[in-house]
């Protein structure tokens, strides 16, 4: 007599009798069970590798920083002693950059202590900076690899050496290149100079503070020659709206915890050792190798004009805001009292127009430019720069003494001895 189960599972083909049904279902309960717990091991084992792994690169990052340790510390007391009398303790930002060198090499020249920050960014040929740095460090100057947005670096450096001063020289420079890399100038300009500046507010003794704006803050300005005192709410670039932003920074870090701070508007700096992205630099390579230049012009053909300025004036206006910064009032934080706060053009006060300028590189490299002139676009560049000085001159005694003919030259020669021969060139002190 069939049972109920039999009717209700015939056994046929294809169908399943209540018995070895519940033998598959076991097994599968089994194996079902005996899965998971494989992959309760499984997920364990992966987590406690992971858990390892990233000690294991925490531990390699430790080991391999470029920055930290006994000899390090060494390295930068070293290079921040003062053997001058009087002497001041300078950390410089940007330090293997092409103002930041000179200026690390003048002050070290004249028996200042200095350090260097740098964190070798691609923007250019990184080679030129390191090629810098090499010259720092035969000179004693010690250069720290690092970035102006990593606060613990900024905080140690201050813990290792009392710096008297800061020259804050490190930025994401060009008016073009903010096109392509907008984020970069908020980066370096903005979020670097408030992470320096919290460093430097929260320092026992606070240092005063000379930092690097530019003559682009004065934008679509039309008055010229162009004063300190002008109106510089009309950025035509990025970059110029950002250095717009440091002056506006500053003066609120001055006012609340009392950093005394000088700001110095660069008018197109230019010279050995110089930036390649700039126009006098880019027209030298391609005139040697034979390829045409673009010479932008005006509205109505009207060529463009620049108050160029030789790195030499441009470093002497730079220790002369250094030694004239006066000193700040704040201890930890806390304001004790005003500290001053400057802003100044440092200029050559002689704008040249470019085509001169390709005209005196055409008679030192003894090569006849291809010039293609163009209509100038609406990239952020402006006409025309032209800077008013008086106001260094009077504080501090700023006063250029080198032409666009002899700077051209004493580049040229540069040029030539480091790309052409391939010879280890030397600042000219």
């Amino acid at each position: 007599m069939p049972s109920i189960e039999d009717e209700l599972f015939p056994s046929t083909p294809g169908k399943f009798k209540i018995d070895r049904s519940n033998r598959q279902l076991n097994r599968c309960f089994a194996s079902t069970s005996t899965m998971f717990l494989w992959a309760l091991f499984l997920i364990a084992l992966t987590a406690s590798y992971l858990s390892f792994q990233s000690f294991v690169d925490s531990g390699s990052r430790y080991l391999t920083a470029s920055w930290g340790g006994i000899q390090w510390e060494k390295q930068v007391r070293t290079s921040a002693q003062i053997h001058r009398s009087g002497g001041i303790s300078v950390l410089v930002t940007g330090a293997t950059g092409f103002v930041g060198s000179h200026v690390s090499l003048a002050l070290r020249k004249r028996g200042d202590g200095v350090v260097g920050l740098d964190n070798f960014n691609n923007y250019y040929d990184p080679s030129l900076k390191r090629a810098r740095m090499s010259l720092l460090s035969s000179r004693g100057i010690f250069v720290v690899e690092g970035d102006l947005n990593d606060a613990k670096l900024l905080s140690k450096l201050f813990d290792v050496v009392a710096f008297t001063h800061v020259m804050h020289l490190a930025a994401q420079a060009g008016v073009r290149y903010a096109l392509e890399n907008p984020q970069s100038y908020v980066h370096s300009n903005i979020a670097g100079l408030v992470n320096l500046l919290e460093t430097c507010k929260a320092a026992n003794p606070q240092p005063a503070i000379v930092w690097a704006s530019s003559s682009s803050v004065y934008g679509l300005n039309e008055k010229a020659p162009f004063s300190e005192s002008d109106r510089t709410d009309q950025p035509a670039s990025l970059y110029a709206a950002t250095k717009k932003a440091g002056e506006e920074i500053t003066h609120t870090y001055n006012h609340i915890y009392g950093l005394a701070i000088t700001g110095l508007r660069f008018f197109t700096v230019y010279g050995p050792w110089g930036r390649p992205d700039m126009a006098y630099f880019s027209f030298t390579r391609n005139i040697l190798q034979g390829k045409p230049i673009t010479i932008y012009r005006g509205k109505n053909r009207v060529d463009l004009a620049r108050d160029f300025t030789f790195i030499d004036d441009i470093v002497k206006g730079c220790l002369g805001s250094l030694d004239s910064s006066g000193k700040s009032t704040g201890s930890s934080g806390k304001k004790r009292g005003a500290a001053p706060y400057r802003i100044f053009n440092l200029g050559n006060t002689s704008p040249v127009t470019v085509p001169i300028l390709v005209d005196i590189l055409e008679k030192h490299l003894k090569v006849k430019a291809k010039r293609n002139f163009v209509e100038m676009p609406g990239n952020g560049d402006v006409p025309f720069t032209h800077a008013n000085i008086s106001s260094a001159r009077r504080e501090f005694g700023y006063k250029p003494t080198t032409d666009l003919e002899t700077g051209l030259k004493k580049f040229v020669r540069w040029y030539l001895s480091y790309y052409g021969y391939n010879t280890k060139a030397k600042l000219e002190q």
